[in-house]
């Protein structure tokens, strides 16, 4: 099964009268790990392109928070419907299991020991400073933590958060995480 992890970064953020309109964020980069190759690699809108290839080949795609904000706004600029492919949101699979949501960065502390080195909003601001190699590695980053948290979730059915300074335990029922759907029907953009 070819999954593909994923993020997303915006190079600009909700103003006071857009709240929460997706369509009027841009995406500034894309990162992905694809299981197939164990590679990680980051896109611009003018390369993506070439992640379409990759993504009409997917299995699955797996991210943090993606059903409700990288996949719709990744939608924007492809030709198909992304949200036809299984996909995997570790927050939603959290969020059902602890009855509320969680930040990435509260899980990576805690199953992993390991921080984010920024923010969204850093992000947005590192893009319009020019900094478009540090967006990229942050991005990616993302994706490294979000691709252990799954395969942590995997192996032991469960991740860890902090609670008021106590790490405790998320089970998750992960029995049918990896289980093949039928082909999606999507549109494809390239000739196969």
């Amino acid at each position: 099964m070819r999954a593909i992890t994923f993020d997303i970064e915006t190079s600009n953020v909700f103003s006071a009268t857009t709240r929460n309109d997706l369509s009027q964020l841009n995406l500034s980069v894309v990162a992905i790990h694809d299981s197939e190759t164990n590679e990680f690699s980051s896109y611009s809108q003018e390369e993506l392109p070439k992640l379409w290839a990759i993504l009409e080949k997917a299995d699955m795609l797996i991210g943090y928070n993606s059903d409700a904000f990288d996949i719709p706004i990744l939608n924007k600029y492809y030709a198909g419907d992304l949200s036809k492919i299984h996909s995997l949101d570790l927050m939603v699979e959290v969020q059902k299991a602890l009855g509320r949501r969680l930040r990435l960065q509260s899980l990576a502390e805690a199953t992993l020991n390991v921080g984010k080195s920024g923010d969204g909003l850093k992000a947005v601001e590192w893009w319009a400073q020019g900094l478009y190699d540090k967006v990229r590695e942050y991005c990616i980053e993302d994706v490294r933590i979000t691709r252990k948290l799954f395969d942590y979730a995997l192996a032991k059915g469960m991740l860890k958060y902090k609670d008021l300074n106590t790490i405790k335990d998320i089970k998750l029922d992960t029995r049918n995480w990896m289980t093949p759907r039928e082909a999606p029907s999507i549109t494809h953009t390239l000739p196969f």
